[in-house]
């Protein structure tokens, strides 16, 4: 008689491919609610919030204005 039994052959082992997935961190996502908490928390520290007016940038501008001419006017 013979043997019919299915003989198991080992899997091969690999190193894998790339490395695993990260997990996504959670989406930052800010409600009314803890704007207004982290700004009454900023005021009882002490911090003061300045009003802007309209139009005004907080960037500031490093490079100087640029003097360009468009054209080929001769200069005096």
């Amino acid at each position: 008689m013979t043997d019919t039994t299915a003989k198991t052959v080992p899997a091969k082992t690999q190193a894998p491919t790339r490395a695993p997935s990260k997990k996504k961190e959670p989406a930052a996502v800010l409600s009314s609610e803890t704007i207004a908490q982290q700004t009454e928390a900023f005021l009882k520290a002490g911090g003061v919030i300045d009003k802007v007016k309209s139009g005004v940038s907080g960037h500031q501008n490093l490079a100087g204005p640029k003097h360009i001419t468009l054209g080929n006017k001769p200069t005096a």
